[in-house]
């Protein structure tokens, strides 16, 4: 495979887990009691749109004009596993952090693998700089889900 199609291949898949994230963080504010969580888990799900929108416009300069714009499968049986415990747990904050930061470990991993793919300078410095603010992200839910266990 050439490098270009690697690139926009390792590309591709972190728009898919960028989507995921779009709508796991959408679904999640949706479920959430707390108004400033609802809040934040928003403005989680329109970064992830603007970084998938950030990476589609790189695949389209690369020269592919069919970027990824679709979620995983795996994206969408995690959602379904979200509506399904919030429903049981009463829209448990907690649980749906829980579940948020769970999304996250998958977020975290993939923008580590592209890392790790041998990208030319344009695609590294863009997965480079999502990887920093999805990893804050990740760490953020993090402790939101561990501080909300004690309220």
């Amino acid at each position: 495979m050439s490098q270009t199609k690697e690139t926009i291949s390792t590309l591709n898949s972190v728009i898919e887990t960028l989507k995921d994230g779009q709508e796991g963080f959408r679904q999640a504010s949706e479920a959430v009691k707390d108004s400033q969580l609802k809040s934040y888990l928003s403005e989680l799900s329109l970064q992830r749109s603007k970084f998938a929108g950030e990476l589609q416009s790189h695949i389209i300069q690369m020269g592919d004009s069919e970027p990824e714009t679709t979620s995983s499968t795996a994206g969408a049986l995690h959602r379904a596993w979200i509506n399904m415990k919030s429903a049981i747990t009463s829209q448990d904050d907690h649980a749906i952090l829980s579940e948020c930061e769970r999304g996250e470990d998958s977020a975290v991993a993939e923008y580590k693998k592209a890392m790790e793919a041998e990208l030319p300078s344009p695609a590294r410095d863009i997965i480079s700089r999502q990887y920093t603010d999805v990893k804050a992200a990740h760490d953020r839910v993090k402790a939101l889900r561990d501080s909300s266990k004690k309220s």
